[in-house]
């Protein structure tokens, strides 16, 4: 450490200085705790509600540099593996940390061919549910049950069992979606097909009918596979915060992605993307653009799919799905909803107060759009939007518990409540 990565604090309460040590732009918290104005005293804790400027960990999976609009796998662009690379080649990148040789690869896509089906009790407890059961719901609990099928999965320790239970969540997380999708519907359980794409297996399990082969629509599975590699990871956010979290109690991995699905169900999180079509319907015209933009000014609605906790720039992802868009509405027919979005982009980003607040698109801007393009309801989002993240939370997880400096998550808070007090029987309340 050079001499002058440090950060020097007087404590005005005290008249007492300290010399932290600064590593990588942060402070250790914990070097807080020497701060103390008597010998009683807890010491210095600081307080960072929703964590906003708080690292809970070291990480080298994903760098993201929200000022400059930079998202990067491993070190390697979004752009050039959502155009080069392939969802699965993404996955391996992310667990393992380099890209797959081309035997590394064959290998990898087929063990995850071959890991897609799932315990027949798994197709009784999708039954399970009522008609109207939201998807996302059966899929919090359906994942959570899959930690009673592999026993082994528990062995947390174990870098080999480890790989097999990343295999095996990435290769069901479609099968148990598809099969929720289709029981909302009423429709019968389609099994994978081992020939066909990660992608293209997960259209034919949600749509084939009467026909004898699924043969998906290479425009749609294309696009389907590079919309999960730009949900595969996206550093701390809610969900791997949540994934990583449960999983320092050494829960099994099942149990904690149930949880990370659990965080993505929120609306603030996996359902931002539905919220942008809804409001684009509310909108409905481009005529009725500048009205509903003065009242997002006003504060009398949220402009939903501008602006990121992250990104203080153009969401790097929202470029790359805006592109996309237009593909799959040139094999699906235009999405009507694109020209209200187009407009109000446009209108949005000429003005003063979203541009001084640097409200640009994220990538639930147009994501939406695709997946209703595709036949796909709005009830569905959050699952694929699952399914692309699944192999993050696991490589978050695994990371987490490589890491010697990670202990079980547990929080401090400030008490502000009563002080001690005398318990108050019923008659003199």
């Amino acid at each position: 450490m050079a001499e002058n990565e440090t950060l020097t604090v007087t404590d005005n309460r005290t008249g007492k200085t300290y010399e932290l040590p600064v590593s990588n732009g942060t402070i250790n918290a914990m070097d807080l705790r020497q701060i103390k104005t008597g010998e009683d005293d807890f010491g210095i804790m600081s307080y960072d509600p929703a964590f906003k400027n708080t690292a809970s960990t070291k990480s080298e999976i994903t760098f993201i540099d929200g000022d400059a609009g930079i998202l990067r796998y491993r070190g390697y662009p979004i752009e050039q593996l959502a155009e080069e690379s392939s969802f699965l080649e993404v996955s391996y990148l992310l667990y393992h940390g380099e890209l797959p040789t081309e035997s590394q690869l064959q290998e990898f896509q087929h063990s995850i061919t071959h890991h897609t089906m799932v315990h027949e009790n798994i197709r009784e407890l999708v039954d399970a549910f009522r008609y109207d059961a939201h998807p996302m719901g059966m899929l919090v609990s359906t994942m959570g049950a899959l930690s009673t099928y592999y026993p082994d999965a528990k062995k947390i320790d174990d870098p080999e069992i480890r790989k097999l239970q990343f295999h095996r969540l990435v290769a069901k997380i479609p099968t148990i979606a598809a099969y929720a999708y289709r029981h909302r519907r009423g429709l019968p359980y389609v099994y994978p097909d081992n020939d066909l794409s990660y992608a293209g297996n997960f259209l034919n399990m949600l749509f084939k009918m009467t026909e004898v082969k699924y043969q998906p629509n290479p425009v749609i599975e294309k696009a389907l596979d590079v919309l999960f590699i730009l949900h595969a990871d996206h550093e701390q956010n809610c969900s791997a915060s949540a994934m990583r979290s449960v999983g320092s109690s050494e829960v099994d991995p099942y149990s904690a992605t149930a949880a990370a699905c659990a965080a993505l169900y929120g609306p603030l999180h996996g359902g931002a993307n539905e919220a942008v079509v809804r409001m684009l319907e509310e909108i409905g015209s481009v005529k009725n653009i500048p009205d509903y933009v003065e009242k997002a000014k006003s504060g009398e609605v949220r402009l939903m799919g501008f602006g990121h906790r992250v990104y203080k720039n153009y969401d790097p992802r929202a470029k790359v799905i805006k592109k996309l868009a237009h593909d799959v509405f040139a094999e699906t027919g235009k999405n009507p909803l694109i020209d209200i979005a187009i407009e109000l982009e446009k209108i949005a980003l000429d003005d003063e107060y979203f541009v001084k607040r640097k409200l640009y698109p994220n990538v639930d801007f147009y994501s939406g759009l695709i997946y209703q393009s595709m036949d796909l309801p709005m009830d569905i989002f959050p699952v694929l939007f699952a399914i692309g993240r699944t192999p993050g939370w696991v490589s978050q997880w695994k990371e987490m518990l490589e890491d010697d400096e990670q202990k079980i998550a547990r929080p401090r808070q400030v008490y502000l409540g009563y002080d001690q007090r005398d318990y108050v029987e019923m008659g003199d309340r």
